[in-house]
């Protein structure tokens, strides 16, 4: 009898342990083969290459391939389901675009939602997935870049200057200034990652493109300076790559250009960062640093180059780069004072990433605070912008002048 009860017994966990496995099948299927719903989708053009980005609340799961005579990309996404989004994905297109032509998307079969992007030039695509992040859900990412030879990484063109890709044949070479005085400029965040935005919806990364070519003009008619930008357009360029794209034009400084929010809205005024290499000197700076840190997570970076940022980590010790950042810092700072109230009357310091070049002085410029109402105003206007340009180069000219005489 109670060999019976002991079998009866060991028979009833057989029972439930098959019963679990069984569900757990199920679900781990029905995960797998939900619909996916693309809820919104999203185009961003340049010279540079073209963003493609897709939005869902599930991870989709997909397959791509190239077909030639004539170019296309196809996609197909398990479970995907044909949207609102995707039938009106045609019209986010530019026939200024250099790689995209058109696009067509319908269902393969009853399982399979294909997508049929058709292309003006053969292309080199990178194609990858980003988590959850800031107000987005998930998101299906496609880079287009011009197919080059011997150029395996798409990372790489942010790095070099790629003018060249938007310059007509037979176009003259550009103009070198001799024993010039690089200066890089860096436009925050730009395409999938708008920044901050202000209660008029006014992006940040409209506003500091605008004051970025500004000053880029204004530094061009300089007759011993030359300016480099780190994207002219509306697109997304990882920290790392500007960085990296300093150091490769010799950047004499770094100066990169934003107008960020803060949680209290009455906070207000302009501000210079350096970096630190311990801790933020407030609060504000430290919230600041954050959430610029975040831009390749939202931006959407599928190669990190984290490697650069953290080999040259202790190199950032080299105590003339940093003298040379307050130096440059400050002068900024007090030609900013002119046109608007500080919010700190002194050089702030943070870990800001796009900052880590461990050999170019290098800053970053809030201009002011988008999330204020009157300073979102401001900075709306081009009289604003042109005021801001015009001090951050009086800024640069004085630090020259005093690197000059050392």
């Amino acid at each position: 009898m109670q060999f019976q009860i002991r079998t009866l017994y060991c028979r009833q966990w057989r029972c439930r342990l098959t019963a679990i496995a069984w569900l757990m099948t199920f679900l781990s299927n029905a995960h797998a083969t939900a619909d996916v719903q693309f809820i919104a989708a999203r185009v961003w053009p340049s010279t540079l290459y073209t963003r493609l980005t897709l939005e869902s609340e599930a991870a989709p799961t997909y397959r791509y391939f190239l077909l030639h005579h004539p170019e296309r990309l196809v996609i197909d996404v398990d479970g995907g389901e044909l949207t609102p989004a995707l039938r009106q994905l045609s019209r986010h297109l530019s026939a200024k675009d250099p790689f995209i032509a058109g696009v067509r998307v319908a269902k393969f079969d009853p399982k399979t939602l294909r997508i049929v992007i058709d292309l003006k030039q053969a292309i080199r695509a990178d194609i990858f997935s980003l988590k959850p992040v800031a107000n987005f859900q998930r998101r299906l990412v496609i880079d287009f870049y011009p197919k080059l030879k011997g150029d395996k990484d798409p990372l790489g063109d942010f790095i070099t200057d790629k003018q060249v890709l938007a310059a007509p044949k037979n176009a003259p070479p550009l103009a070198q200034k001799s024993s010039s005085f690089v200066v890089v400029i860096d436009a925050g965040h730009g395409g999938e990652d708008p920044g901050a935005h202000g209660l008029r919806k006014t992006l940040e990364k409209e506003v500091v493109l605008q004051i970025a070519k500004r000053l880029k003009q204004l530094i061009d008619q300089q007759p011993t300076m030359t300016a480099v930008m780190t994207r002219s357009d509306d697109y997304f360029v990882p920290l790392a790559a500007r960085v990296a794209k300093a150091q490769q034009h010799s950047a004499a400084v770094f100066v990169s250009i934003h107008a960020d929010a803060y949680a209290n809205r009455h906070a207000r005024g302009s501000s210079v960062f350096m970096l630190s290499t311990r801790g933020a000197t407030s609060a504000a700076a430290r919230f600041l640093a954050q959430s610029q840190n975040q831009s390749d997570l939202i931006g959407g970076v599928s190669r990190s180059g984290d490697n650069y940022l953290d080999t040259t980590l202790l190199e950032l010790i080299q105590r003339k780069t940093l003298q040379d950042s307050a130096l440059l810092g400050k002068d900024v700072l007090e030609q900013l004072q002119k046109i608007n109230p500080l919010h700190k009357s002194r050089v702030e310091r943070a870990g800001f990433a796009v900052l880590k070049a461990p050999d170019i002085p290098s800053i970053l410029v809030e201009t002011a605070f988008i999330s204020h109402p009157e300073e979102e105003r401001k900075l709306r206007t081009a009289r604003y912008q042109q005021q801001v340009a015009e001090a951050i180069l009086n800024g640069i000219k004085r630090y020259q002048r005093q690197r000059h005489e050392q």
